[in-house]
């Protein structure tokens, strides 16, 4: 058994039959029921940062005219993750992932619910920031709840369903947003997002089992250091770093690039919506495929940057062909390495620490949400939009050599 306490994932390359008498067989494969709150959870938070994001402006006409008051609003969110979720990740290896999951959504239904109730714009700095460190709290502890309820030969499918549903909620959100902010302004949007964080919360309480924590040896700063300086997590971390920067600059840069061809807002959005649908469809997938053994975590994550890379690299291409297969390979690329990311990361980490590394490995996740669009825009300000996307094509390839030497599942953790 691994040092982690996990078995080895089937198909993996584990050495079944080679060793002693005490190997013991894979647990049966948890109810599905029990996994959909998680799901859930993931959407609840993906909903959240997206639908209100794109629609402040709009439900605000005050807001649309302060535009730093508005980047200050839009930052917030983001902010509380990056500081609080290794915080909250470390927490639910202390007391337990449920009660962390269940405090984290009241907590976000409680931050909506204070701009429903006092219907003040002078609140939304407070709504904003409770619900980024709410989601600071239930985003790891769900990713742990993933890896403690399922099998090593289940991480695969468990963490492309729970990419797949965040992606909708990526998605869905500024249209969804859009359409609450027109018929009931901010007040409803938030109203939404309280019902559906009390919906969810209810749900988890009901379904999602208690985890108990796990004993845990004393861990010093320099122990901690060591852990996530290992090549194990940081080769996982980067490749969800450039994914997620991918994913960020095409957004937020092939409408731009669309309409510099002269391509229309219905074109340019088009391509947007297949590229999130693409991210959104292979990620489950991706994770059956590393579950049935068809696909390893070096080629998968391998293939999946290169294939970013590849999207980035056409985007510079003109015209609607250009557009259209940097959306593809940048979405089919960023849903390859998703999954498998976090499926590496969860194989490298015993289960006693596996929060307080979700928590940790969300930051470079969060920092390519950002960074990449700086990265381009930078590069584009002293030459073009196009010279931005091919710096961000060779920098995702860089990577690919460290994503060919992870190690495999049952090896990670030894």
């Amino acid at each position: 058994m691994s040092a982690s306490g996990r078995r080895p994932a089937s198909g993996a390359g584990s050495d079944s039959g080679a060793g002693s008498g005490d190997t013991e067989a894979p647990p049966p494969a948890p109810d599905r029921r029990r996994m959909w709150p998680l799901y859930a959870a993931g959407f609840t938070t993906a909903f959240g940062a997206h639908g209100i994001a794109a629609n402040l402006g709009a439900g605000d006409a005050g807001l649309a005219r302060s535009v730093l008051y508005l980047g200050a609003l839009l930052a917030l969110y983001d902010a509380a993750e990056v500081v609080l979720k290794p915080v909250f990740g470390t927490l639910a290896d202390k007391v337990g992932a449920r009660p962390v999951l269940l405090g984290g959504l009241v907590a976000f239904a409680a931050a909506s619910a204070v701009y429903v109730v006092a219907r003040d714009p002078g609140l939304l700095w407070a709504a904003r920031l409770g619900q980024g460190a709410a989601a600071s709290a239930f985003s790891p502890a769900a990713s742990a709840l993933l890896v403690r309820m399922n099998p090593v030969a289940r991480h695969g499918r468990a963490f492309g369903s729970y990419g797949f549903w965040k992606s909708v909620g990526f998605t869905a959100g500024p249209l969804l947003g859009g359409v609450l902010v027109w018929a009931g302004g901010l007040t409803l949007l938030f109203a939404v997002m309280t019902a559906l964080a009390v919906a969810v919360a209810l749900w988890a309480a009901l379904a999602v089992p208690a985890v108990p924590p796990l004993p845990r040896t004393r861990q010093t700063l320099a122990d901690l250091v060591r852990r996530l300086a290992d090549g194990a997590f940081v080769r996982p971390v980067l490749a969800l770093a450039a994914a997620t920067a991918a994913l960020s600059v095409g957004v937020g840069f092939l409408p731009l690039s669309g309409r510099a061809d002269g391509l229309s807002p219905v074109a340019t959005g088009a391509a947007v919506s297949v590229l999130a649908a693409c991210a959104a469809f292979v990620q489950p997938w991706a994770g059956r495929a590393l579950d049935a053994g068809r696909l390893t975590l070096r080629t998968g994550l391998s293939a999946g940057l290169a294939v970013t890379a590849g999207g980035m690299a056409v985007a510079v291409l003109p015209g609607v062909a250009g557009l259209l297969a940097a959306a593809v390979l940048t979405g089919a690329g960023t849903g390859l390495i998703t999954p498998l990311g976090f499926a590496a990361l969860a194989a490298a980490t015993p289960d006693e620490r596996i929060g307080q590394t979700m928590g940790t490995a969300e930051i470079g996740r969060e920092l390519g949400d950002s960074g990449g669009p700086l990265f381009v825009a930078a590069i584009a300000t002293g030459t073009s939009l196009a010279w931005g996307f091919t710096a961000l094509a060779l920098l995702t390839a860089l990577l690919i050599p460290l994503a060919l030497t992870t190690p495999r599942p049952d090896s990670a953790a030894d």
